[in-house]
């Protein structure tokens, strides 16, 4: 467990913004919580470590820290050990892991890695201390890293999930969400330029790893070239458009809400009642459908097909059926829509 080392602690305007964001929504980071916290040894992360060390006297949390070296560039393991130094100089407890050569060879592959070794950290810090669970895991992204998801999520094509993505809050794995272990984003209020003044101004130590500016990576083509076009022409745009990300994100969260309630309404034994389905509009019908099969544990269709599907349950249309991946079928009879599933 970590604890500050001086009796004296700093206090600016940065610890009281978090402090005061923390108060207001007190579920985010608990006091007393067991966190796990992320750093790559960037302005981000040593930003967020920064503050969050001197804000533990007022919350009381335990704190740990991971580092994860992608094994990218031969100054990622003095970059490791470095960083190791200093968190054991203010008595933080540090782990870190090494990528094996071609495990993170793109950005996925890295951020699905991380996820991974971070959610088997959490357990075992969880198993140490079944008294102290772990369930929160931290980590620096910022407003700039939102705006730049939205835009990339953008320009890829992606529905209103991908455009209000990066929440604040989440599951850190989509496969073993019964685990319990949360993904928090603290700093999604703060911006790439307050995190650089936050270093300067605490004086925080950063390690700049050199695959920052590697241009085959495509969130640094839009981190260097995209945005700062951006700004030149609207300044603040963006935070701007990570607040419009947040507000998707509400807007996301409130649609699922309402989609639960009508599907509880139209279901039935054996399905849907087709009859209630089809006097909705097509595009209702096709957010209900989309819905439907992710609670139903089906895999996912692409819009297109989820339209025919919409269109083919509509008022007036004859029985039909449409197998799915993964020993799946979908059918409308005359009363209803049914989904089977054969091994």
């Amino acid at each position: 467990m970590a604890s500050s080392s001086s009796a004296q602690l700093p206090w600016s305007a940065w610890h009281a913004r978090l402090h005061h964001k923390l108060l207001a929504n007190p579920d985010l980071l608990p006091a007393e919580a067991s966190l796990l916290i992320a750093v790559s040894g960037g302005q981000d992360s040593m930003a967020m470590l920064g503050l969050l060390i001197d804000l533990q006297r007022k919350h009381g949390w335990s704190l740990e820290v991971w580092h994860g070296d992608h094994n990218w560039h031969k100054q990622s393991a003095t970059i490791a050990t470095e960083l190791k130094n200093w968190c054991e100089s203010h008595n933080l407890s540090f782990w870190s892991d090494q990528a094996k050569p071609g495990q993170t060879n793109n950005e996925a592959t890295a951020r699905h890695w991380r996820y991974e070794q971070l959610t088997l950290h959490a357990e075992r810090l969880s198993t140490n201390n079944p008294n102290h669970p772990c369930r929160y895991v931290l980590t620096g992204h910022t407003s700039s890293d939102r705006a730049e998801t939205l835009l990339l999520n953008l320009a890829r094509g992606t529905d209103l999930a991908g455009l209000s993505s990066m929440r604040q809050c989440r599951p850190i794995s989509k496969d073993h969400p019964h685990k319990n272990v949360q993904l928090i984003r603290p700093l999604l209020g703060f911006s790439r330029k307050d995190t650089a003044l936050i270093c300067s101004e605490l004086g925080l130590p950063i390690w700049l790893d050199p695959a920052n500016s590697n241009p085959d990576f495509s969130r640094n083509r839009v981190r260097q070239e995209v945005l700062p076009v951006l700004e030149s022409l609207h300044p603040g745009c963006s935070l701007r458009m990570a607040a419009l990300a947040e507000r998707l994100n509400h807007h996301h969260a409130d649609q699922q809400a309402i989609a639960m309630l009508a599907l509880n309404n139209l279901s039935k034994q054996n399905g849907l009642c087709r009859k209630d389905l089809a006097q909705l509009p097509i595009t209702a019908r096709t957010t209900l459908l989309a819905y439907w099969l992710k609670r139903s544990g089906a895999p996912s269709l692409p819009a297109v097909q989820l339209e025919q599907i919409s269109q083919s349950i509509g008022p007036g249309k004859p029985p039909g059926s449409l197998n799915l991946a993964q020993g799946w079928k979908v059918q409308w009879q005359r009363n209803s829509v049914q989904l089977e599933h054969h091994e």
